[in-house]
C-alpha cells in the first residue's frame, strides 16, 4: 500500500489561497494504513466568517448571478482543469478516502467527471429563466406577467467523507449554474480533494473571488457557522440522518432551504421467478467502498421458498468479495473511513449476532491486516426485518437476508423502515419487476440491473431519507427561487 501522495493544505477564501488564519492544521491519514499523508489547515471561526461574507459580497454586489455566458465559461474551465488532473485526483482520493482503484472508475471521479459539471453548464442556456403569464384585468389595471427564477443566494453545501468528490461536484455543479455563491464545509477525513477544487477555482478559471470558497475545518461549531448565519441562504448537506435532523433544527431559526441527502436502508428485492445464481452476487455491490454508500442495497430480500439457496450463493459471492488494500485494481471493498467508523461498524455486528442473526461469512477484522481499519465482508442469515441491523444504517460491508412471501410481503417488508432513498427489484418479468418497484416508497429504484444515475437524474429520498433532490432539472431548480412580476401592459 503506497500513501505518496501530497495534498493542497490551504483553504480558498475571498479567490485567495491562505492558511487558516490562527496556523492550526489537521493530519489527513491514509485508512488503510493509518498513516499520516500530510497536513490540511484547520479553518477558525474568524475564517469561516470572512469565508461566508465573501460569498455574501460576491453574490450581492457582483453581476455572477446575472451573467449566465460568465457562468458558462467558467464551470466549463473547471471541467477542463480537472480532467488534466484527473489521474492525481484519484490517487488522492485512493489514498484519504480509502476508495479502492476499481471504484475510483466508477462513482468516485469518473462518474461525476463525466456529467457533473457539463450538464448543469448546458442548463444555463436551455432553462426557462422566465415564462408568461396569461395577462390580468385586476383592478381596471391591465397587467403582463411573468415568472422569473432567480438564484437562491449564498449557499453553504457540507460534504461526506464517503463519496466526497462525487457529491462536491453535483453541488457546486447546479448551485453555480444557477447564480449562487457557495462556502464549501469538505469532511475532515476528506479534505484534499476539497483543496484542489480550491487550487484549481483560483489558479484555473474566471470564477471571481468570493464566487466559491473551500473552508475544510474539524470543529463542529464552527461548520455550523454555515447554518446559524443569517447572512447564508440556503444549506445543501449530504450525510448521515441524524446530523441532518441537527441540520433542520439549526436552520429553523433563519428559516433557511435546506437539501438534505440523508441515509439509506435499501432493499434489493428478487422475486419468485428471478434467476437466482445470476442475480443474488450481484447483491456484492453493497459492500462495494466497504459499504460506504447511502444507496447500497443492504438488504436482501428473497422468496422463503428458495431462502436457503439464496444464502448459499450470497455467502459464496461475499467469501470471493476482494478486500484490502486499495491501491491494488482487483479490490472492492476498502477500508472504512476511521477508527470511530470501525468500531461502529462492529458494534453493530455484534448486536446482529446478539439478536439472533446467523453470520455465514465474514464478521470481524481481517487477520492478514494488522493496519488499516478493515473489516470482513459480512453476510448475516436468520435476520427479521424488525432486528437493529435490519433497520439502521451500518454503512459497513454488511449484507442481511431476509425472507418474504409474496410479492406483497416483498414490497411491505421493503417499505417497513425509517428510510426510503433507494432500492432494487430482479424479476424473470419486467412488467412484474415494474410493478414492485412502483409500489416501493424510494426516491429511486433500479430494475433488472438498470442503472438510474446520471446528473440529469433526480436523486433523493423519502421519509428520513432526505429533503429535495441532486442530479436532474429538479435538482438544479433547489438552487433557484421563484419571484412572479406584474407590470402595467402599454
Amino acid at each position: 500500500m503506497s500513501a505518496a501522495v501530497s495534498g493542497e493544505s490551504r483553504i480558498l477564501i475571498d479567490g485567495k489561497l491562505v492558511p487558516a488564519s490562527d496556523g492550526r492544521v489537521f493530519d489527513n491519514v491514509n485508512p488503510a494504513t493509518e498513516e499520516v499523508l500530510g497536513q490540511c489547515s484547520d479553518a477558525s471561526a474568524a475564517d469561516m466568517d470572512r469565508a461566508i461574507e465573501a460569498a455574501r459580497r460576491a453574490f450581492d454586489e457582483t453581476g455572477w448571478s446575472r451573467d449566465r455566458e460568465l457562468r458558462k465559461r467558467c464551470l466549463l474551465q473547471l471541467q477542463a482543469a480537472l480532467e488534466e488532473e484527473r489521474e492525481a485526483l484519484a490517487a488522492e482520493l485512493v489514498a484519504e478516502a480509502g476508495t479502492p482503484i476499481m471504484v475510483t472508475g466508477l462513482g468516485q471521479v469518473d462518474w461525476p467527471l463525466a456529467d457533473a459539471l457539463r450538464y448543469p453548464a448546458a442548463l444555463i442556456e436551455d432553462y426557462p429563466w422566465e415564462r408568461e403569464l396569461p395577462d390580468s384585468d385586476l383592478f381596471g389595471v391591465r397587467s403582463s406577467r411573468q415568472v422569473w427564477k432567480e438564484a437562491v443566494g449564498v449557499v453553504g453545501a457540507i460534504l461526506p467523507w464517503n463519496f466526497p468528490f462525487e457529491i462536491a461536484m453535483n453541488k457546486l455543479g447546479p448551485a453555480l449554474a444557477a447564480g449562487n455563491t457557495v462556502v464549501v464545509k469538505p469532511a475532515p477525513d476528506t479534505p484534499w480533494n476539497a483543496t484542489r477544487l480550491g487550487r484549481l477555482i483560483a489558479e484555473r478559471t474566471d470564477i471571481p473571488p468570493g464566487v466559491v470558497n473551500i473552508v475544510p475545518t474539524t470543529d463542529t461549531a464552527v461548520a455550523e457557522l454555515l447554518i446559524t448565519d443569517p447572512r447564508v441562504d440556503m444549506i445543501s448537506f449530504t450525510g448521515s440522518t441524524e446530523t441532518g435532523r441537527r441540520i433542520l433544527g439549526l436552520a429553523a431559526a433563519t428559516v433557511k432551504r435546506t437539501f438534505l441527502e440523508l441515509g439509506g436502508k435499501s432493499a434489493m428485492i428478487v422475486l419468485d421467478d428471478a434467476d437466482l445464481a445470476a442475480t443474488i452476487p450481484q447483491s456484492a455491490v453493497a459492500c462495494m467502498h466497504a459499504g460506504q454508500g447511502c444507496a447500497l442495497p443492504t438488504r436482501l430480500l428473497v422468496p422463503r421458498s428458495r431462502y436457503a439457496e439464496a444464502v448459499e450463493l450470497a455467502t459464496a459471492t461475499y467469501e470471493l468479495t476482494p478486500y484490502g488494500d486499495p491501491t491494488d485494481p482487483q479490490t472492492f471493498a476498502g477500508p472504512l473511513i476511521n477508527a470511530r467508523q470501525l468500531e461502529r461498524v462492529l458494534g453493530h455486528i455484534e448486536k446482529g449476532r446478539a439478536e439472533g442473526g446467523r453470520i455465514t461469512t465474514g464478521g470481524g477484522r481481517p487477520e492478514h491486516l494488522p493496519k488499516g481499519y478493515f473489516v470482513t465482508p459480512t453476510v448475516f442469515a436468520e435476520v427479521d426485518n424488525g432486528m437493529s441491523i435490519a433497520r439502521e444504517e451500518i454503512f459497513g460491508p454488511v449484507l442481511t437476508i431476509i425472507a418474504f412471501e409474496d410479492d406483497d410481503d416483498a414490497v411491505r417488508i421493503a417499505n417497513d423502515s425509517p428510510y426510503g432513498l433507494s432500492g432494487s427489484v430482479f424479476s424473470g418479468s419486467q412488467d412484474r419487476a415494474l410493478q414492485v418497484a412502483r409500489r416501493v416508497r424510494t426516491g429511486t429504484m433500479n430494475v433488472n440491473g438498470g442503472l438510474f444515475y446520471g446528473a440529469d437524474a433526480p436523486f433523493g429520498g423519502y421519509k428520513t431519507s432526505g429533503l429535495g433532490r441532486q442530479g436532474g432539472t429538479e435538482g438544479f431548480e433547489q438552487y433557484l427561487q421563484t419571484k412572479s412580476v406584474g407590470f402595467a401592459s402599454v
